[in-house]
């Protein structure tokens, strides 16, 4: 059905922006006009109309930002997760701001600047302030009755947070707990106590994962002073999680992160995300060329060799690749450490030097064929030596980079080969040449 809609000339009929999802409506006004995008959400009831334009992309909303009417903008706004405003507000420039600001109520002001003011990537920048509040001495039934004045403005009620007075974190309380329990039990005696927090500071990676590791709806987040300022929800940490999976991606790739979704992305802008990396791979190749002329003389007596040059080298990197790839993703969810190294690094040798001998058992057929058992005998060396230097190299880059403190992603596919190719390079012909000339 989108793809019939996308297709269709004019607006977009009234019936089919009701009956959409909100996110399957904002998935079909990404592709049009930002006019033609706000003309639909116009129509739209406050609630809805919010709640759509919340899921758009966020070129998307700073170009209907720059062309809606600041009051009607600003009821939009006014209406939207707290924490999805202070994302927007983030992406508009001083001008826009300037125009929208008059049109907010103080308070949504205040709150935009208090989440707006920590940095990007933390979790103080995905939370919302919109969490539901608690004291101590409630009944259950007064608890349930608290919930239901707060729930038309809050992110979730499933899980109330229980405050003292300064807003230290005591504790939480389930819904269902409240629900169930006897209607003059005290929320005191139904809390959870030393619940899991994260600080503001923290990386929104770490609340991610905490909401994993507890299976929890939201996390709680605690400021400098030990005062709750917000939760982070799970569909957020599912978005950091996201956005994390994809920055690794790209870096895998060997190429920085764009910010911006493939679609949208500049041919200058994919030109400068990715020159870098690939002019300091040009370089590093140097190296492989440097070792083939280091054994000139070795290979102009023995043509057979080059024949299974890239093959070798090849194997060396895919193994490096492998390993590197293992490693960056257990580094990055928390199931290995740095203290795990040499633990790893003992059953990466031995998982390395099974493989190796499995694929020298296989290269020296082609070694008997092509150049006779003297060839054979040298790949099938070359084959084991460059698989276990490979996997050791891409297993041991990860946990360098992380203890220089650098994102382990950073060991990349495109650098583990450049690695690994001059090291086999060296190996290969450095094996022939013992057994041939020596």
């Amino acid at each position: 059905m989108t793809r019939t809609l996308l297709g269709a000339a004019g607006a977009l009929p009234p019936e089919t922006a009701t009956a959409l999802h909100p996110a399957d409506l904002a998935a079909l006004l990404d592709r049009r006009a930002p006019g033609d995008a706000w003309e639909v959400l116009a129509r739209l009831p406050l609630a809805r109309r919010a709640e759509t334009f919340g899921y758009l992309a966020a070129a998307t909303q700073v170009a209907i930002a720059g062309i809606a009417p600041p009051r009607d903008l600003a009821a939009v706004i006014s209406a939207m997760d707290a924490d999805e405003r202070a994302d927007l507000w983030n992406q508009l420039d001083e001008e826009a701001r300037a125009a929208l600001a008059p049109a907010l109520a103080a308070a949504e002001r205040e709150d935009i600047r208090k989440l707006s003011s920590y940095e990007p990537g933390t979790a103080g920048a995905v939370m919302t302030s919109e969490y539901a509040v608690l004291r101590p001495d409630l009944t259950a039934r007064e608890a349930i009755e608290a919930l239901r004045g707060q729930a038309h403005s809050k992110e979730t009620i499933q899980v109330a947070y229980v405050l003292s007075p300064q807003r230290r974190l005591l504790g939480t309380v389930l819904l269902e707990d409240l629900v169930l329990a006897p209607a003059d039990r005290r929320v005191e005696a139904l809390m959870r106590k030393d619940p899991p927090f994260v600080h503001a500071g923290d990386p929104a990676e770490a609340a991610a994962r905490a909401i994993a590791k507890y299976d929890l709806p939201a996390i709680p987040v605690i400021n400098g002073g030990e005062m709750m300022v917000g939760i982070v929800t799970a569909d957020d940490a599912m978005d950091v999680a996201a956005e994390e999976a994809t920055e690794d991606f790209h870096k895998a790739g060997g190429s920085a992160s764009l910010g911006v979704s493939i679609r949208e992305a500049t041919i200058g802008l994919l030109y400068r995300k990715r020159i870098a990396w690939l002019v300091v791979l040009v370089f590093a190749n140097v190296f492989s060329g440097a070792g083939i002329a280091a054994f000139e003389d070795v290979i102009a007596a023995n043509v057979a060799l080059v024949f299974f040059l890239p093959l070798l080298i090849d194997s060396g990197g895919n193994a490096g690749s492998q390993s590197a790839t293992l490693m960056v993703r257990a580094l990055a969810t928390g199931e290995a450490r740095l203290g795990d190294w040499a633990r790893m690094l003992g059953r990466e040798v031995s998982v390395a030097g099974l493989l190796g001998l499995t694929m020298a058992g296989a290269v020296s057929i082609l070694g008997l064929v092509r150049g006779g058992p003297e060839i054979a005998v040298i790949v099938a060396m070359t084959m084991v030596c460059v698989v276990l230097v490979g996997s050791v190299i891409g297993l041991s880059l990860p946990f360098l980079l992380t203890k220089m403190k650098l994102d382990p992603a950073t060991a990349s596919a495109p650098l583990i080969t450049s690695i690994a190719d001059a090291t086999g390079v060296l190996i290969y012909f450095a094996i022939a040449s013992a057994l041939l000339v020596g």
